[in-house]
């Protein structure tokens, strides 16, 4: 019983590795233009401390969509984010989709790359800034990228994938 358990862990854990990961910006129509690529981890960030994610800003109401597919682990509203979709994608990456002005995308759904999450909006600590999508990808801890360490808060930002590098990525 316990080797079927460990077995069943370990595929579920490849199983992660094994997805593929689709690519796309994840605001219908937007162009790398639209966000400032030296935005992530830029120190210092109100009350965060650093800006873990990179802003992609496009007109209150443009469709978000999905990066890549995964499942829709939660969906809510929170002080920071305002309305946010969590997603779990390929390789045990959370991509985080946060201010946004509506939210269509339902927890517990499997959604594929370009599925509608929600629009952009200016919820949260956005209030008082124009329309934009935050959207940051954290990993999980089976992959810390540990020489991340030394740069400020460097202890969370070895958990960080710089969203710029990963929506510019050849294929």
């Amino acid at each position: 019983m316990k080797k079927i358990m460990v077995l069943g862990l370990l595929l579920t854990f490849l199983a992660g590795w094994l997805i593929p990961e689709t690519v796309r910006i994840p605001v219908q129509g937007a162009k790398q233009a639209d966000w400032n690529p030296q935005s992530f981890w830029y120190y210092p960030w109100g009350r965060s401390g650093t800006h873990k994610g990179i802003d992609i800003f496009a007109a209150q109401g443009t469709p978000v969509l999905a990066a890549t597919q995964g499942w829709v682990i939660r969906t809510g509203e929170n002080a920071i984010g305002g309305k946010f979709v969590l997603v779990l994608g390929a390789k045990w990456r959370l991509h985080y989709y946060a201010h946004l002005h509506s939210i269509e995308a339902q927890a517990g759904h499997w959604i594929k790359a370009g599925s509608r999450l929600g629009s952009v909006g200016n919820s949260g600590n956005a209030r008082n800034t124009p329309a934009h999508l935050h959207y940051s990808i954290r990993r999980l801890l089976p992959n810390p990228a540990y020489y991340e360490a030394n740069a400020p808060q460097g202890w969370r930002k070895m958990f960080y994938i710089n969203p710029h590098e990963f929506l510019t990525q050849s294929p």
